[in-house]
Formats: C-alpha cells, structure tokens, sequence
C-alpha cells in the first residue's frame, strides 16, 4: 500500500553534504511515520532518525551526532535526510522506510524502499 523511492544519493568526497529524498505514494501513505535506515558493508542495518506522520516529532540516531537531521514534506508526502560532515564511515545503502510509529522505526518497519548507495570517499 506505500511505495517508497529513493534519490539524491551518490558519491561525495570526505566533508562534504548530500541530501536524501524518498517519496512515499499510496492511499495511506500519509499516515505512516517515515525513517531512514542505513547498511554499511560488513555491518549490521541500523536506524539513522524518524519522523512523525504529522512531521511534528523527529529524531536522529546519537551517534550520528549533529550532523544528519530528518525533515518532511506533508504537501509532497517526503522525507529529507540532510547529511553533513560525511566520513568514510558513512558509507552505506541508506533505506528510506514507513512505519506505524517512531518507535517501531528505531527496530524496524513496515515499508521499504528499494536502497540507495551513499559513498564517501577519503
């Protein structure tokens, strides 16, 4: 009942910012909580940050410090990761996803997009 699609991923040099965008469709999209998971390789999947439905309530990950933040677009139903101050580290597929509620998108989801690559080079 929701699709997600992904975009603004690439490759970006260490320091440097990309933005990510999904857009989620379908007749209850707008209802569902939207989160951002990431995979790194050789790593467990992790939860990157959330936001309510009613973009009201968002978190983002500790350990991501300051430098990533989850933002939404209810007249477009889409979600932003901002990314900023990227490290090699960061390397992952990044998943947008749609959940139930914040919480339930701090361990899993509902939904999935297809993945998108981030790359950053050293």
């Amino acid at each position: 009942q929701v699709r997600l699609v992904e975009s603004g991923g690439g490759l970006v040099q260490a320091g440097g910012s990309l933005r990510l965008s999904c857009a989620a469709s379908g007749r209850t999209a707008a209802s569902y909580a939207l989160g951002w998971f990431r995979q790194a390789p050789g790593k467990a999947r992790e939860s990157v940050g959330a936001i309510s439905w009613r973009g009201d309530t968002a978190w983002t990950a500790d350990s991501l410090k300051d430098r990533f933040t989850i933002s939404r677009d209810k007249s477009k139903n889409t979600v932003y990761l901002q990314m900023t101050s990227l490290q090699p580290e960061d390397t992952a597929v990044y998943y947008c996803a749609a959940g139930a509620s914040i919480t339930i998108l701090s361990r899993g989801a509902r939904y999935w997009g297809q993945g998108i690559q981030v790359t950053v080079s050293s």
